[in-house]
């Protein structure tokens, strides 16, 4: 089975089982101004799971694209990605445990045929400061489904300070079998939902863990442990509770969040804990083993090279796929700082001609029919990365003659200053590990407590400036985040009305404080139009019109000339604000019974009337043929 295959299957299984397949998100999380990335299945589900309903029902399942930049450097070994997809179930107050668990353990064990032998049970022991129980039910239930397999499986507690105790079924704490977006419970700000989880295992053998002479071989080997023996294939979250004031208290419904990670799966299918050598990968690596002449697995500086390389030129193609072109602030940050990084390690390989766009057509060719936008954005893929790339190979250039006017003088066993390397990192993009190596030929050293220390003080400062930029947003549901996001509705059909349809939403962010909005236009906007644009907003707050919101097919919508991003199905349904009369088409004049018509998740104020005054604060470029707003209510 391949991996396309797997996904295909996964899917199909949960459809025999009533769910609607829902496509992949985007990786940019739209109308969220608090996160970069989608980095979770979870993530455009929170306001479903907190009771909202699904346009699609109440049962669902999809594979999710994501992407967590945390990871970035954790990837080298043979498991960690920064993309990967997440295949998904869900249960939006319908189903729960006894439906749940049975279903994936047929899954594994029938439509993929895994051995039952080797597939290995967490799950939550519960807290009773938090007065939050075990979770028996799903540890007896995974029990009875193995011993309808002839296997014994023994229900244990504490493996992490026992290790294995001969059983199948284990019970960890909150730090383990607990799931929320923000973490563990005591992280979790009021109003958050999460619960706790049963995760599956795959058992690659004994001989990868303990038995093989490596580091963990005096630690206690279990399934949450590092040895690598064992890998985690998916987590079964029963999200049934919201963080109060108080304490916890249950939600109004009872949910299932399956998340599984695909390649892993495909890994476990393998038989192989190495994560790169799944049938995705194989078109990338070959050609990444002709430009360099080397082979993946002959030399483990070598490997360690390549999945870095395979992982970044993955994760940036869907990025650039999905609007993220390499630059040095916000997504594009991310896409530009992995292909940086793809081109630095590929110097280990030998490779010094342009290879990602190579690397990344072998990505296309893999998953477009899965993802049919990446063949669609084919040769704007191409574009970006040939020119990040040509772009990098000249700043690397530069920085080499930085390194060599900063140790003319130096003479053999001399330091080279941590302010320097910095400097050399920060300001020429030049590799720490290059610096390294360079003055190591020299015979020189580096101070690299003071390149950390110089280093922990940048990134200290950019997390701070990134927490206050992105502080508040829609989802924390203040009044004023809510009252910002509505005049946001406003100002798109406005800037329309006044500009061209050719004007379309490119992002936006919201703070209680504020509001930011970029759109499509290639021109400064005259004073006459901004002012034209306040006046049509203040307007229509002046009419008080109600904002209301209806569900709708797609194919629907797009006749009825509502505005917005539209889903490829046109047999999906989606949700639709009006504010005015829906009854009627607006277009955007205040005389109209309807104002505007868009699609969106909400959330929205009832009516104009309490939004204030409108006014423009600042007009300004963007990016090529776009252009930013900031605005605010008086």
């Amino acid at each position: 089975m391949t991996t396309n295959q797997l996904r295909e299957t996964y899917l199909d299984y949960f459809k025999k089982q009533g769910h609607e397949v829902m496509p992949s998100a985007s990786l940019l999380p739209e109308n969220d101004p608090t996160t970069l990335f989608t980095g979770s299945g979870m993530q455009p589900m929170v306001p479903y799971l907190l009771g909202e309903q699904h346009p699609k029902g109440s049962r669902l399942t999809d594979s999710q694209k994501c992407f967590r930049a945390q990871d970035v450097e954790e990837v080298g070994d043979n498991r960690h990605t920064t993309f990967f997809e997440m295949l998904g179930n869900w249960s939006l107050g319908d189903y729960f445990k006894k439906e749940q668990i049975p279903w994936m353990f047929a899954f594994l064990t029938q439509e993929l045929g895994l051995d039952a032998n080797r597939i290995y049970i967490t799950c939550f022991r519960g807290n009773s400061e938090l007065d939050i129980p075990k979770d028996v039910e799903s540890a007896q239930l995974w029990q009875g489904l193995f011993l309808q397999k002839g296997i014994d499986a023994e229900i244990v507690d504490q493996p992490e300070e026992k290790g294995m105790q001969g059983g199948r079924i284990f019970y960890y704490d909150e730090t383990k079998n607990w799931w929320s977006r923000a973490g563990v419970p005591s992280k979790m700000p009021d109003g958050e939902p999460g619960g706790p989880d049963s995760e599956m295992f795959w058992d690659f053998g004994e001989s990868l863990g303990l038995h093989a002479g490596s580091v963990w071989k005096d630690e206690l080997c279990h399934v949450n442990c590092d040895c690598g023996r064992f890998l985690e294939i998916g987590n079964n979250v029963f999200m049934e509770y919201k963080k109060t004031a108080a304490g916890f208290e249950k939600l109004a419904q009872q949910n299932v969040d399956f998340g599984g990670g695909l390649e892993r799966m495909a890994a476990a299918l393998n038989d192989d804990p190495d994560i790169f050598k799944i049938d995705l990968f194989d078109d990338a690596r070959m050609v990444l083993q002709d430009v360099s002449a080397k082979q993946y697995g002959d030399d483990e500086t070598e490997t360690y090279a390549f999945r870095v390389i395979l992982d970044h030129i993955r994760a940036a193609t869907f990025l650039i796929a999905d609007g993220a072109f390499p630059s040095n602030k916000d997504q594009g940050y991310f896409t530009r700082r992995l292909m940086r990084r793809s081109v630095r390690f590929a110097k280990q390989l030998g490779v010094e001609r342009n290879f990602c766009a190579g690397v990344a057509q072998a990505f296309v060719n893999v998953y477009q029919h899965a993802y049919p936008e990446l063949k669609e954005k084919e040769e704007e893929i191409r574009s970006q990365m040939e020119k990040e790339e040509k772009k990098f190979r000249n700043t690397l250039s530069q920085g080499l003659k930085r390194f060599e006017d900063l140790v003319k003088d130096l003479d053999a066993g001399s330091v080279l200053s941590g302010t320097d390397a910095f400097d050399l990192y920060q300001s020429y993009g030049f590799p720490i590990e290059l610096t390294e190596e360079l003055a190591k030929e020299r015979s020189l050293q580096v101070d690299m407590d003071a390149f950390e220390a110089d280093k922990a003080k940048h990134q200290n400062t950019s997390r701070e400036g990134a927490e206050k930029k992105f502080k508040g947003g829609l989802s924390d549901h203040s009044e004023m985040s809510v009252k910002y996001h509505t005049a946001t509705h406003l100002l798109h059909i406005a800037l329309r009305r006044v500009l061209g349809d050719h004007v379309g939403q490119k992002g936006s962010n919201i703070t209680p404080e504020r509001l930011r909005f970029d759109f499509s236009h290639s021109e400064k906007m005259t004073p006459e139009q901004i002012q034209s644009v306040e006046d049509l907003v203040n307007a229509a707050i002046a009419r008080d019109y109600a904002v209301t919101w209806q569900e709708m097919p797609v194919e629907a919508a797009y006749n009825q000339h509502v505005i917005g991003v539209f889903p490829d199905r046109y047999d999906d349904v989606i949700k639709v604000y009006t504010v005015g009369d829906p009854g009627h088409s607006g277009n955007a004049n205040p005389e109209d019974p309807t104002f505007s018509r868009e699609i969106c998740g909400g959330p929205h104020v009832e009516h104009t009337g309490i939004l204030g005054h409108f006014k423009i604060t600042k007009e300004e470029a963007c990016s090529a043929g776009v252009r930013r707003i900031k605005g605010i209510l008086e």
